[in-house]
Parts: structure tokens; C-alpha cells; sequence
């Protein structure tokens, strides 16, 4: 696990996804790899037109439409490598020294697989036209496919100054806090811990561990014990105090499993105006 994967599609969220990659490879120092997969689903370069053409119709016609498709995934494919310039050229201003340009042909999630073993952290962009009731079937099947760390960038980048951990006390809530205290992409920053449950001795119990755990790895934590709707506690804690970014872990046991499977996601993750980090 050694690269910091942006995944660049020349949507208006590329730029951020972009940025987000470059400050992860930054401060992880860890090389970076701008990827663009040209799905072949989307841009195909041949396709048997036979039965589409009604009797009578020219062999021409049938040729031409397939030199049409071919001219298509070639500027596909052409307007791939212009956006990695771009990008590799951003990358370099933001201050990575040798960003790694990457273009591949078919599915995201293939070829994400692909590369799974050497990618540490993976930065996607959110495309808020493309969510439903139910996370957008991309982000979804990846993070249910994927064991990597997913980050989901908003449209506009501003490097996070201070981070929030949703915490409940879970297996998968605890990885998630010793991943963050032992990584250097969030030393430095002030971290607030958010548990979602009654005010309960057990509780507060796990969040002082939580507390603690942290602080022994030289962070200033802040920590809360708010009772009510999981979503809407999340998002109104980030808000209130001006969180920059939302970790948390991407399935467990617990209500934040419910919520994150669940279609709570989506609002979340719709309405955030921060990047959330998914971690399994």
C-alpha cells in the first residue's frame, strides 16, 4: 500500500479531487497517481451493428457508423490524456514533486482492484446529480468492494485544519481511531470525537478511551456525547464547528453501520460540505 490514487474524470469535482490527493500525498508522503479509466461502456470503440439496421439499409451506412464509434473512443481517449496533463501539471503547483499519470480501459471498479494492493488512500469525487435515494451506485459498490481508505471530495478543495471521527465504541470504530492516531495525514490537527448514543456511563467511559488513545499520540481532541438522529447529529456537530473533514469507519456493527448502509448515506454525504473519509 504505497500510492494516493486521485480519480480524475473531467468533471467539475476533478480539480478538488485533484488538490485533495495532492495534500494526502503531501503529508502521507506517499506517491501520487492521477487515474483516468476510459469505461468502455461509455465510450465504445466497436459494436456489432447488424441487427440495428433495418432491411434494405447500405453496407456503407453500417461501416460509417462504426468508423463513428471508433473516431468517438479515440477523442475519448485523447481527452483523457489532455485532463491527466492538466492534472499532473496542478499536482506539481500544489508541490508534488513527480506526479504519476495513469490512463486505463474499462470499468472503475476493475480497474481499482487492479491496482488495490498498492493503493494506501483513494480519492473520489461526489457527484451530486448522479445521488438517488441510495448512494450512487458507484461510490456504493466501491466501498462495499474495496479495503482501502475512501476519500469523497466535495467540489471545492481547503485543506482540512481539523478533522471529526463519528465514534460508537465498535471494533470498526476503534481501527478507525488508531488509523487516524497513527498517520501522519491528520498530525497536527485538532480532532473531535462524536459519539451518537444516550448519555450513559458506558458511554462516556468509551469516549474517554477514545480520548485518551488519541492524546497519547500527541493530538488536541475535543470530545462530544450527543443523543438523537445519527445523520443530523453528524451534520450539525460538522457544521457548528467548522469540521473540515469526517472520518469514519465504512461498515460495522452498530447504528453508524445502519446509518452507512442505509439511505442516510446519501444525505449525508449529499449535504456535507466537507470531504468524508471511508474506512473499513
Amino acid at each position: 500500500m504505497i500510492n494516493v490514487i486521485a480519480c480524475i474524470d473531467g468533471t467539475r469535482v476533478s480539480t478538488s479531487v485533484n488538490d485533495y490527493a495532492a495534500w494526502a500525498s503531501l503529508r502521507l508522503e506517499a506517491p501520487l497517481v492521477l487515474l483516468h479509466v476510459l469505461d468502455k461502456v461509455e465510450y465504445p470503440t466497436q459494436r456489432d451493428l447488424s441487427g440495428s439496421i433495418g432491411l434494405g439499409s447500405r453496407e456503407a451506412l453500417l461501416q460509417e457508423l462504426a468508423e463513428l464509434d471508433e473516431k468517438r473512443g479515440k477523442l475519448a481517449l485523447e481527452q483523457g490524456r489532455l485532463m491527466l496533463d492538466a492534472a499532473r501539471q496542478r499536482a506539481i503547483e500544489d508541490g508534488v514533486s513527480n506526479p504519476i499519470v495513469h490512463q486505463r480501459h474499462g470499468s472503475l471498479l476493475d480497474s481499482l482492484v487492479a491496482i488495490e494492493q498498492d493503493t494506501r488512500l483513494l480519492v473520489l469525487g461526489k457527484h451530486d446529480e448522479n445521488l438517488g435515494e441510495h448512494v450512487g451506485s458507484r461510490l456504493e459498490t466501491l466501498a462495499r468492494t474495496l479495503h482501502r481508505p475512501m476519500l469523497i471530495a466535495t467540489a471545492e478543495f481547503k485543506a482540512p485544519q481539523r478533522i471529526m471521527i463519528a465514534y460508537d465504541g465498535s471494533a470498526t470504530a476503534q481501527k478507525v481511531l488508531d488509523t487516524v492516531a497513527g498517520s501522519s495525514l491528520f498530525r497536527g490537527l485538532p480532532c473531535h470525537v462524536v459519539m451518537v448514543g444516550a448519555d450513559s456511563t458506558a458511554n462516556r467511559e468509551q469516549l474517554a478511551s477514545a480520548r485518551q488513545s488519541l492524546e497519547a499520540s500527541g493530538f488536541d481532541v475535543t470530545t462530544a456525547l450527543e443523543d438523537g438522529e445519527v445523520e443530523r447529529v453528524l451534520c450539525d456537530y460538522r457544521a457548528a464547528n467548522n469540521i473540515d473533514l469526517l472520518v469514519m469507519g465504512a461498515y460495522g456493527h452498530s447504528v453508524i453501520r445502519r446509518f452507512l448502509v442505509g439511505s442516510t448515506t446519501t444525505s449525508v454525504i449529499r449535504n456535507a460540505t466537507a470531504p468524508v473519509l471511508l474506512m473499513r
